[in-house]
Parts: C-alpha cells; structure tokens; sequence
C-alpha cells in the first residue's frame, strides 16, 4: 500500500475551448470533472498502475464531497481524507484545442484550523506504519504550518518508511532539511531553492541540503536525476504536445511504483518519464495515454553514470 498525502484538495475542472482569445465570450467544447491536487492525481496514476493506494489530505464542502464521490469510483484507492470546515477549491484549466496550450486558475483552499491540523498529524501518525512508502504532494493550504512536511517527513522517517516530496517556497526548503529520500522539483523551484539556474549544479545542492536523491523535472527535456547510486538524464523520444496539467504529478507515481517494486533507477526514470509524456498526451490532469506509455517505454533514453561504490 502506498500513502498519497494531498493537504490542498481539488476539484480539477477541464474545459476544452475551440481557441482562448482574451477580452472575449467562448463555448465549451467539453467539460471534464476530477477529484484533484497533485497527491490525488499521483494516486490516480498509482491505482492504474495496479498499485493500492490510500489518499489522505483535508477535505470540505460541497466541492469536497464530489471529490470523496468520485474517488469512490477509483478501483484500488482507499479514502482516508480528514473532514475540515472550510470548502475544497476548484482548479480550472482552459484548453485551446487550436493550440494545444492550456491555461490554469488555482483557487486558495480553504483555511486549515490549529485542531483541525493536529487530527490531521494523528490519522497520519496512524496510517504510516501500515504502508510501504509517503508521497507528500502540493501547496499547504492557509493555516497549515509552513514547516509541515518537514514534520510529516519526520514521522515517515522514524517508521523506516520511505517518504518524496514534491512542493515548492518555503515548503520545500523546510522539507529537504527534514532528509526525505526522494524530492521531485521542477526547474523554477530548484533555482528558487539553491540560487543556481544550472540543473545539475541544483540538483548537487539540494543533496547537500539534504535530500537522499533528486529528481528534476525539466519539461520536454525529460528527468535530471542526482542519486546516491548515479547521475542519469532521462529524455522522451520527441517533444509532446497537450495538456501538461499533472505531468509531474505522473512522475511521482512512476518513481514511487518503481521504488516499491525494488527497480533500478534508470527503469524508475524510463518509467517516470513515459507516465509524464503519457499524461500530457492524455488531455485531463490525472489521466495518461495507457497505450502511448507502453510505447514509449521502449523509446525513453536514459543516459548517465553509476556512481563508485
């Protein structure tokens, strides 16, 4: 079993537009409806995996439960969402079907109270124990502490549970002095972590800082991964083009599969990638392209070293 933790829910709302002109009124092709935030869309991914999954996070509202109704079609995952008063946000991304580019509006989430956070560090407390790895996903809502991951990563850690993370801000900093063993940043948020717009010297950095292995997302470049075991790059055979909501989100579903099944990092990061550029090729956050990943399983080139023992 496998422990997504999602503290900012979603409901993920698609719309598909024939072309997005500003200023102006546009009718919708297609309107797509997901329980999202990036754990979720990781435990997604993990369930079409054949993985069993547990979500737990905060949720809330009207919007919350129609994101605990549709997780309950989801064969594999198990709800451990914990109740708050506030209402679960709605993130909207606009798809230009001429352009295949895609435009996001991300609402707050709602205010997280002090007890409220403290049920949520006891169910956590209670579930790490019985799985075999934490994903810890996303932006804290308001009134979580800013430190909160470096805590959760703690509890992790003293269960010998593996634990990644993949957020961003302060968040992160906090997070990778709390040792986790994989952190999946992407390019901005390596540089607004370490300084340094140079990938691989970010990666070598945020190691130093404390994190186990880093593996960074660099777009249609593919995965930057820096490991205890090696330096590997990891690129899909050719650019991909649609919706790119929840690609790295498929990316911590890949590393955290393979990692469970005890694989090599190259056929972690070949697996990671073809999930991402799958996802993209999909058009909806939390869904891929099944049979595009199978095919690009054998195309994804990973190229590195190993290192010294």
């Amino acid at each position: 079993m496998i422990l997504t933790v999602t503290l900012n829910t979603a409901l993920d709302i698609t719309y598909r537009v024939r072309s997005l002109r500003p200023h102006t009124s546009h009718r919708v092709t297609e309107v797509v409806e997901r329980p999202g935030g990036k754990g979720l869309n990781v435990a997604r991914v993990l369930a079409a995996l054949g993985h069993e999954v547990t979500v737990t996070g905060f949720t809330g509202g009207a919007t919350g439960r129609t994101v605990q109704e549709q997780l309950t079609a989801v064969p594999g995952l198990v709800d451990a969402l914990v109740p708050v008063t506030g209402a679960t946000r709605r993130t909207i991304a606009v798809v230009d079907e001429r352009s295949g580019d895609t435009t996001q509006l991300n609402e707050p989430g709602p205010t997280v109270s002090a007890a409220e956070w403290s049920a949520f560090q006891e169910a956590y407390e209670d579930l790490v124990p019985s799985v075999s790895a934490v994903a810890l996903c996303g932006s804290l809502p308001p009134g979580v502490p800013v430190g909160a991951y470096a805590a959760l990563i703690r509890t992790a850690k003293a269960a010998g549970v593996p634990v990644l993370l993949d957020t961003s801000g302060e968040a992160l900093r906090r997070g990778v002095a709390a040792r986790p063993d994989i952190v999946k940043p992407n390019a901005d948020e390596l540089a607004e972590l370490t300084g340094s717009h140079d990938p691989l010297r970010a990666t070598q950095d945020t190691r130093r800082r404390g994190a186990r292995a880093v593996v960074a997302s660099l777009g249609r470049s593919g995965l930057l991964a820096a490991t205890p075991e090696g330096r590997w790059r990891a690129t899909p055979p050719a650019p991909v083009h649609g919706n790119p909501t929840g690609a790295g989100d498929a990316v911590v579903a890949g590393l955290l599969s393979a990692l469970v099944e005890n694989l090599p990092w190259p056929d972690r990061l070949t697996r990671a990638t073809a999930l991402s550029a799958a996802t993209v090729m999909a058009g909806t956050a939390g869904d891929f392209d099944q049979a595009a990943y199978e095919g690009l399983l054998e195309r994804v080139t990973v190229t590195g070293e190993v290192s010294a023992a």
